[in-house]
């Protein structure tokens, strides 16, 4: 049975750090109404390629998407290309590096900050710019996708963690605070999209090292949160997702057809 999706991208969020500053994630892992599992992200840890491999399934030094500044278009095939084909609607509030994969490149701000294009992959976007800007706005910016537009997958990307972390490094209470605080926001809209019939999936492309950056192999940089919450996905505590499927499993969700590796212990 199709589902509609809502996956939310915490840039720069290392598993540690969610494990437990995320409080009210972890309540309903308590509730035994999720899961929490460990993704180790692909190489390099860079936000870019890690994008592209969230959300295509091929991993960087396949999709040629090395590093952040490879700036073109994705010539894989996404999750917004594999919902589009289907007929389905899809959305995001996300960086602008993600329009630039899938949508249009380069970046032109007053053409595509605001995106309504049913002929793009991502078909409606609010896309920002700068890395402070606030999560309070773009969790917002999200909202009123879902609500304006009722998206059968939705992408909701905000970057303050990762902006804490390249300012303060990973063992700060900047970066901590900034963790928590995306928890809180996210608990005014959890319920709310659980309530509507999404699926929510809830992970981070790479996480932070105390040199405030990320690009190697240390664990603090690899290692991130997977948190699944709906009645489609099994909590089978046993499930070793991979990055690289989650777009195959996202896929499923929505019951679209693709090529791309799932993780199916994670689904009923």
């Amino acid at each position: 049975m199709p589902n509609n999706v809502i996956l939310v991208l915490l840039d720069g969020l290392n598993y540690q750090v969610a494990q437990h500053a995320m409080g009210h994630l972890q309540a309903y892992v308590a509730a035994g109404r999720a899961a929490l599992y460990k993704l180790e992200c692909e190489l390099p840890s860079l936000s870019r390629p890690l994008y592209e491999c969230i959300l295509t399934g091929v991993t960087p030094i396949e999709s040629g998407i090395v590093h952040n500044q490879v700036s073109r278009l994705s010539n894989q095939r996404s999750i917004f290309h594999y919902a589009t084909d289907a007929g389905l609607c899809t959305a995001a509030a996300a960086y602008h590096w993600v329009s630039e994969l899938y949508n249009r490149s380069p970046f032109i701000a007053a053409r595509d900050r605001h995106t309504d294009a049913k002929d793009l992959p991502i078909q409606h976007g609010h896309f920002y710019y700068v890395d402070h800007y606030p999560d309070s706005h773009l969790f917002v910016d999200a909202e009123s996708l879902r609500l304006l537009h009722g998206p059968n997958f939705l992408l909701v990307h905000p970057m303050n963690i990762d902006d804490a972390g390249h300012k303060h490094g990973l063992d700060t209470p900047q970066y901590r605070n900034s963790a928590r605080s995306a928890d809180v926001i996210l608990a005014d809209y959890l319920q709310t999209w659980l309530d509507a019939g999404y699926q929510v999936l809830v992970t981070a492309d790479h996480g932070m090292n105390n040199d405030r950056s990320h690009n190697g192999v240390l664990p603090e940089e690899r290692e991130v949160p997977l948190f699944v919450l709906g009645d489609a996905f099994s909590l089978d505590s046993n499930a070793r997702p991979k990055q690289t499927e989650l777009c195959g499993t996202v896929c499923e969700l929505l019951g679209v057809p693709h090529d791309k590796p799932v993780c199916r212990e994670l689904l009923k």
